[in-house]
């Protein structure tokens, strides 16, 4: 639009323009549900005073949605696509049983969400979603001790208790040598997906699986 038009445009229109602009989705290829195992989130420095409802004892969290991400098939991922409202309290509120962070919420949808092009409530609603799409492997369920087991054995665990997924549409996430994440692949409009090659992984050959407390 030239200059000589926009001049002749309301403020109301503008404003407008400004927040369909605002709307328009970066582009992407793919969604990743990222599953944040929490007894290793929580094993980490200050991590369990900060976030009681997660990492208190008895309380006996496993997974956590870390976030939805769209991603792109090849090159740099989307983030931070531009200034945003935080999400209102009542889309947090159906956020929080699945996301335990107040703090969280809000950095996923600075972060991810507005990369999206859809609102939050619509971008929470694709998280909880996906996340109900996903089974979590019984041998996960209830992590009494501590385990060793490989990147693969995990994602063969995954594949085998959602049998509607592709076999690789789940990868492995590691810090230090322990399991730190699960991350799904989806597509655009939230169908099981394989993950690309691109998609990172854990390249260790064997990890520990901290118990859940």
């Amino acid at each position: 639009m030239t200059r000589s038009r926009i001049q002749f445009l309301t403020p109301a229109v503008l404003a407008l323009c400004t927040a369909l602009a605002a709307q328009a989705p970066a582009p992407f290829d793919y969604y990743v549900l990222s599953l944040s195992w929490a007894p290793d989130f929580c094993a980490q420095p200050g991590a369990a005073a900060a976030n009681p409802k997660e990492c208190a004892a008895g309380r006996g969290t496993g997974f956590v949605v870390h976030g939805l991400w769209p991603e792109a098939a090849q090159g740099k991922s989307p983030e931070s696509c531009g200034p945003s409202k935080s999400a209102a309290k009542n889309v947090v509120k159906i956020a929080l049983p699945y996301m335990l962070s107040d703090g969280l919420i809000q950095h996923e949808w600075a972060t991810h969400g507005t990369c999206t092009g859809l609102s939050p409530a619509d971008y929470f609603f694709d998280v909880i979603q996906a996340r109900s799409a996903v089974q979590i492997p019984v041998q996960m369920i209830s992590v009494e001790v501590p385990l060793t087991e490989s990147p693969v054995q995990i994602e063969e665990q995954f594949a085998a208790a959602n049998a509607a997924f592709p076999k690789n549409a789940f990868r492995t996430a590691c810090r230090n040598g322990a399991l730190s994440e699960v991350r799904v692949c989806f597509t655009r409009d939230l169908k099981p997906a394989a993950c690309p090659a691109s998609l990172g992984e854990c390249l260790d050959p064997a990890v520990s699986v901290r118990p859940v407390r």
